[in-house]
């Protein structure tokens, strides 16, 4: 094709948060080796994380670029992105990235790009790319049972009869929900709508992370309801060297290393999300409990200067630092994910660790705790049998002998081995057809990029 020869050039608008970002950087790295080029943009409090994840060779395809974003006083540049932000301050960075528009306009009419992709709180993009004439297609980084139940129910409409009865939001889950979007809308951020018209504006197609064999008729709903092709490009997961983490993230592995096969359980709850001191407490007494190894990965909001052993059970450490390992704010997931010792991972079930975990082969105990998350942990636990859920009470609130029997039953019973091995099984099947999925999505891009080529008249409209 005489258009292919051309390095097709692409700009990146991620959301502010790391998932979102990694999810597009991996789509980036991907494209690169099919020589296309990238321009990422995102803030300069996010640029010194992702740019360490960047090989030479990488970078050569793939340009991270600064985003200078208005400025607030209650919210320094040193916190532009969600990694850390205390959560009363996640609708303020929402609103000063929707006042970006006059930036992101002049980034594309100066780099006048080949293509672009968005992200779901950016209804303003297509419609700039269509005043420039460029494609802008958008990329959903959560996956496609959370995004068809959303669209068709809604959460404050459970009346609404949902066509797979597997996937469900329970009432406490709704509420919780309810809070953040009544937060938003007393902010003066339409979320809903604008994320609908996202969808609506993306240029002949969706991409979305995912893929068919775990989520092929979630993905057929969503084709149907918006009557719009979703593309799964996989589930681009950070490719990662035994090596990372430096001497300490070593001595992590060391300790695994002491452990037997499939006898440690890995907690972590992702970069946004925090346990309350309470749930904190709960967890501890409930790893307790169970009598099975652990590594837990606790971590505060920044600036909230609480230590570990302040929130712990009183002697807990003592009692169990042959079996137990804690590590403050970081630990390498990707490493541990894939030793030997490990067992399951409990997890907030965030949609980049439900990708991570499958790709290593590990199963999930789902501890949900907002957004997306619940009805990703039904598709794991109810749909695909990959994992476990620590179930919640009417009030929203875990106990520690549900954490010890969830627990003890993945490491230590029949039903947590059959849970392995289906793991395992769609681990092979990630595999096999990762590759597949992005040749599907290069097609597809080249062919909006082919398209794009046709005449067509300038004229200019309002955001």
């Amino acid at each position: 094709m005489e258009e292919r020869k051309k390095n097709i050039r692409i700009v990146m608008f991620p959301w502010l948060a790391r998932g979102h970002i990694s999810a597009f950087l991996e789509l980036a790295k991907a494209l690169a080796k099919r020589n296309f080029i990238t321009y990422l943009f995102t803030t300069h409090a996010n640029l010194a994380y992702f740019k360490q994840t960047l090989s030479r060779e990488e970078t050569r395809h793939v340009k991270l670029m600064d985003i200078l974003l208005p400025y607030l006083p209650q919210l320094p540049r040193t916190l532009h992105t969600t990694a850390g932000l205390p959560p009363h301050l996640i609708n303020t960075l929402k609103k000063i990235f929707l006042k970006g528009k006059p930036d992101f306009f002049t980034i594309l009419d100066t780099l006048k790009p080949d293509l672009i992709i968005y992200d779901f709180l950016l209804p303003c993009i297509p419609l700039m790319a269509s005043t420039l004439h460029f494609p802008a297609v958008l990329f959903l980084t959560s996956g496609a049972a959370a995004n068809s139940y959303h669209y068709h129910v809604g959460d404050n409409n459970p009346s609404i009869e949902y066509p797979f009865p597997e996937i469900f939001i329970r009432d406490h889950e709704r509420k919780k929900n309810k809070k953040v979007f009544d937060s938003l809308e007393n902010d003066g951020i339409d979320e809903k709508n604008g994320i609908t018209r996202c969808f609506e504006r993306s240029k002949g197609i969706i991409l979305i992370k995912t893929f068919k064999e775990l989520e092929g008729k979630y993905i057929d709903c969503l084709t149907f309801l918006f009557n719009k092709r979703f593309v799964p490009v996989g589930p681009l997961v950070r490719a990662f060297d035994q090596t990372d983490g430096g001497e300490y993230n070593d001595k992590i592995i060391e300790w695994l290393n002491e452990k037997e096969k499939c006898s440690t359980i890995f907690i972590c709850f992702g970069s946004e999300f925090y346990l309350s001191k309470e749930e904190i407490q709960e967890m501890a007494l409930g790893l307790e409990l169970s009598m099975v190894n652990f590594i837990w990965v606790i971590r505060f909001p920044v600036r909230d200067k609480t230590e570990i052993l302040e929130v712990l059970p009183e002697g807990f450490y003592e009692r169990n630092w042959t079996r137990g390992l804690i590590v403050k704010d970081w630990a390498p997931q990707g490493r541990i994910l894939k030793h030997s010792s490990i067992a399951g991972f409990v997890s907030h079930c965030g949609w980049n660790s439900v990708m991570e975990a499958v790709s290593c082969g590990v199963p999930i105990i789902a501890l949900p705790m907002q957004h997306e998350q619940p009805l990703n942990a039904r598709l794991l636990v109810n749909e695909v049998r990959v994992g476990l859920e620590i179930h919640r009470d009417e009030e929203g609130n875990f106990s520690k002998e549900e954490v010890a029997k969830v627990v003890r039953e993945m490491v230590l019973e029949k039903s947590g081995e059959s849970v392995r091995k289906k793991a395992k099984e769609f681990s092979e099947k990630m595999r096999e057809n990762g590759e597949n999925d992005i040749e599907r999505v290069v097609d597809e891009l080249v062919d909006l990029y082919k398209n794009s080529l046709r005449p067509t008249y300038y004229y200019r409209r309002r955001y």
